[in-house]
């Protein structure tokens, strides 16, 4: 595999971020990211260790004028979101992510680019091996299943960490520093059916939406992105209403903190309705591409005719189900009243699944507010349990309180003023991070999150800007040397 990256800086870096695009990291199938800390550290001569959790902490000591120094922690979490376009062929249990330099940016070919938290890794074991930094005692913490909800830092051994100080490496925007984040929830449903012969007499239908920009359930839920879901939804609940159609299937999205980019349905219609359905689905379909022709440009919805399912569900439970869908609500539920242009609440209609016999749907909220996160979680659920599924809460995650007298916040503020001469930008985030986890476990623990700038997130379009990963590298650099003693 070429080396694309090598002659960007800084290059220890990009040759570390190169490296672990070569080792695939689904979450929850981390082993192989694992086994490489473990080797990296072994290798350097570094105190490492594991917990039970598979998180891992790589220890080095501090140059020896500045061993007084707060132990800090750097934190960033192994796996990764996997999403690919539909025509793309990627395993991503073997195969490597391929990055591709483009016009200032480095992105995979049709898949995600892993960068989301794959750049703050590869920081971390580029000051691991460096001889020639200045910093105190540094504990790099690698977490494992970041992704599916924050589970390894829940499982994280309270005894694991020194530090009082972390950086979280998994922020999104140079320039910015952020001190807190939103707390989220899953919401699952489930509808049970029978299953039912196919109409001699109907035509099979397969309806595809795709081509939607999705991206990050948190960081982009503002932007009026489609949901190819309810798109797909949309148009089954008003064929619905004109005709007698049965539903076989219908799936669409992957990852519960992804907006869904594709949906596809198998239906079928009686053939007496044969033009008609496809006049009206036809003319839905132009109104629906002319409503997003600013946003999602590449929408497109195929209407083709396709062989005979083998079973349809109930026409009771089919019914109930598009009604639900239809009333699950989407995209932001309100905007905080106190940080300009910053969402406070959200959800995410983010998976539907057809087995054997049963309707699987995962939504996700978030927010800065424990009482309006179960609250809206509360509200989509009541769509679901009124149309007869069997609703369930996850557990949840907290949010993260923003300390505007952090003194790790001080010190980011004056180190990138020093750098580049301009002040940074102090938010929080409506995404969900590690940090809140980790608080509660460390309630002492002094925190700030950074990052160079990546879009795209949890997409395929995920991209990451070439020149930020200096200014990145550069700011984390200069925050050590300025840490405070003890």
């Amino acid at each position: 595999m070429t080396n694309v990256l090598e002659n960007l800086e800084p290059k220890k870096v990009w040759k570390y971020f190169e490296e672990i695009c070569k080792i695939p990291r689904p979450s929850k199938k981390e082993q192989k990211i694992l086994k490489y800390l473990q080797d990296f550290a072994e290798s350097h001569d570094l105190k490492w260790e594991q917990d039970k959790a598979g998180n891992i902490v790589i220890k080095k000591d501090g140059c020896k004028n500045m061993k007084s120094f707060k132990t800090v922690v750097l934190q960033s979490h192994v796996d990764m979101i996997t999403e690919k376009n539909s025509d793309v062929k990627h395993d991503f249990d073997n195969d490597p992510i391929r990055p591709v330099i483009d016009d200032g940016w480095v992105k995979a070919s049709g898949t995600t680019l892993g960068a989301d938290n794959g750049i703050g890794m590869a920081l971390q074991l580029a000051l691991l091996e460096s001889n020639d930094i200045e910093h105190g005692n540094i504990e790099c913490l690698f977490t494992v299943d970041e992704e599916t909800g924050l589970t390894g830092a829940f499982a994280l051994d309270k005894e694991m960490l020194d530090g009082k100080i972390l950086l979280n490496l998994d922020s999104e925007d140079e320039g910015e520093l952020f001190i807190g984040c939103a707390g989220g929830i899953n919401t699952s449903a489930i509808f049970n059916f029978e299953k039912e012969k196919p109409q001699s007499n109907n035509i099979p239908y397969k309806i595809s939406v795709a081509g939607f920009k999705g991206g990050h359930s948190g960081d982009d839920i503002d932007k009026h992105r489609g949901n190819a879901i309810k798109i797909l939804n949309r148009l089954l609940w008003n064929c619905e209403k004109m005709f007698d159609i049965s539903l076989a299937k219908f799936a669409g999205g992957n990852m519960h903190n992804a907006i869904p980019r594709e949906a596809n349905a198998i239906i079928s219609v009686p053939s007496k309705y044969e033009k008609s359905f496809e006049d009206l689905a036809g003319k839905l379909a132009l109104h629906i591409k002319s409503e997003f022709k600013t946003n999602e440009p590449k929408l497109s919805i195929e209407i083709e005719k396709t062989d005979m399912p083998d079973f349809f569900i109930d026409n009771n439970t089919k019914s109930k189900f598009l009604n639900a869908i239809y009333a699950c609500p989407h995209g932001v539920i309100r905007m905080s009243p106190d940080i300009p242009n910053f969402v406070e609440t959200s959800t995410n209609l983010a998976v539907v699944k057809t087995t054997n016999n049963e309707i699987l749907i995962t939504t996700s909220q978030r927010s800065s507010y424990k009482s309006s996160k179960k609250d809206t979680a509360n509200m989509v659920g009541s769509a679901f349990e009124l149309a007869g599924a069997k609703v369930k809460y996850g557990d949840g995650y907290p949010g993260w309180i923003p300390n505007m007298n952090s003194e790790i916040l001080r010190v980011s503020k004056e180190s990138y003023k020093k750098l580049f001469n301009k002040n940074p930008k102090v938010l929080a985030i409506h995404a969900g991070l590690e940090c809140g986890v980790i608080g509660e476990k460390y309630p002492e623990m002094d925190m700030i999150s950074f990052g160079p700038t990546i879009k795209g997130a949890h997409s395929p379009d995920e991209r990451l800007e070439i020149d930020t990963v200096p200014k990145f590298w550069e700011l984390t650099l200069e925050i050590l040397k300025n840490i405070p003693s003890e």
